[in-house]
């Protein structure tokens, strides 16, 4: 308790907390395995910028555009793979069990359990001029610099657009629930996918979602 002074930010997973201190350092506590415990890279925490969480893991963007990442490794805490990708880190998304960072130069790098977002290979040569990404509890969604939409992971979880592909254009915002996407476009209407029990159709409202 004595450290917990100064806290700028706080993150947390499911059952863990992570607190960014004025100094730039990191404290932590609740379940060891699902992040409580950041011991093992406590020495690499300095001048912690940010920090995103999923359910089981956090990754920390340090003030350099390096990460850091602790908690259960098969929910994105053994960033080891890409770690030498992981440079000039500008943000990070998270679904519940993989990360996704956006780098500089607009490029996506992800890592994580792989059905859940965290292997973007069939989409990464399309992941470029990435400015904004969404996440429902599995599957990412990346807006591109030219109002087109890449989306990847559980295709139950909106992972696949390609049924309403050729309606993404000139998106301008993307929002999630935990199964589905829904896309403002700069007309002011809106397109979704995904689970449509939970908005992935919005066909009964379409007319009522028109000009947002």
């Amino acid at each position: 308790k004595d450290r917990l002074k100064n806290v700028q930010q706080i993150q947390a997973t499911e059952t863990a907390f992570a607190a960014i201190l004025s100094d730039g350092s990191v404290v932590t506590w609740g379940d060891a395995t699902h992040g409580g415990d950041s011991s093992a890279v406590q020495d690499q925490l300095h001048k912690v910028q940010q920090i995103q969480a999923t359910q089981r893991a956090f990754a920390a963007i340090l003030l350099d555009g390096s990460v850091v990442t602790w908690g259960d490794p098969m929910g994105g805490g053994d960033s080891s793979e890409v770690q030498d990708q992981l440079r000039n880190v500008q943000q990070i998304q998270a679904t519940g069990r993989a990360f996704a960072a956006i780098l500089a130069d607009g490029s996506v790098v992800t890592w994580g359990n792989e059905k859940d977002g965290g292997c973007s290979r069939e989409v990464q040569d399309q992941l470029q001029n990435v400015e904004q990404i969404q996440a429902t509890e599995c599957a990412f969604a990346a807006i591109l610099q030219n109002g087109f939409v890449v989306t990847w992971g559980d295709p139950e979880y909106g992972g696949d657009s390609s049924e309403v592909r050729d309606q993404l254009r000139n998106v301008r915002q993307v929002e999630a629930t935990e199964r589905a996407f829904a896309a403002i476009l700069a007309d002011g209407s809106v397109v979704t996918w995904g689970d449509e029990r939970c908005g992935g159709n919005n066909s009964k409202v379409k007319d009522e979602v028109a000009n947002l």
